[in-house]
């Protein structure tokens, strides 16, 4: 791994609140014996990123004494109740300074998604200008990379719950796919039903 692929660091997002989950934080909930925070920490950690560090708002104080997530940076984001778009935003604002090439951004209620897509999209990453996104039969999903070029026009679109949904789009010329539907499930824990994901 080459200093440059060292200064990708894992970026979680897990600051949402569950509102269709009866306001459980999904970071919170169990998964294979530990919080879901958790499980996703170590497949940031896994799949190669250098550093991980996690965004947290709703409950962030109990998920600060529930959570065994050492070495992981915790970012707090006051403003989570106005969506993803915050919590991309104070994290790319906490990696800026760092010396961070990019960002490799996985979202906390994904769990289908594990260090081996994590790795692959990690490995994509060539230099401060690269876009990169995993891909499930073609359509792109997460995780996704930023290099640090891109981070200032992201923060600046990233509202509500779009996250980097519209600088992608403006940028689709430049975003690397990265097939990842053999190794990987992109579902999300939105509902009380997709509760059955979670072992």
């Amino acid at each position: 791994m080459t200093d440059d692929e060292n200064r990708v660091a894992g970026l979680l997002l897990a600051a949402g609140g569950g509102r269709r989950l009866g306001g459980r934080p999904k970071g919170l909930l169990p998964h294979r014996g530990r919080l879901l925070v958790e499980h996703a920490a170590e497949v940031l950690r896994a799949g190669g990123c250098a550093s991980v560090h996690v965004v947290l708002g709703a409950r962030a104080e109990e998920v600060r004494a529930r959570a065994a997530l050492p070495d992981c940076a915790l970012i707090d984001n006051p403003d989570w109740e106005q969506g993803m778009g915050t919590s991309l935003r104070a994290g790319l604002t906490a990696l800026a300074g760092t010396g961070t090439r990019a960002a490799l951004v996985l979202l906390v209620d994904q769990p289908g998604i594990g260090a081996e897509a994590v790795a692959r999209v990690r490995r994509a990453y060539r230099s401060p200008r690269s876009l990169v996104s995993a891909a499930y039969d073609g359509v792109r999903g997460h995780p996704v990379l930023f290099g640090a070029e891109h981070w200032a026009g992201i923060a600046a679109t990233a509202t509500g719950d779009q996250g980097a949904r519209a600088y992608l789009k403006e940028h689709a010329d430049a975003v690397e796919l990265v097939e990842c539907g053999d190794v990987a499930e992109a579902y999300d824990i939105d509902t009380e039903a997709d509760l059955t994901h979670l072992e």
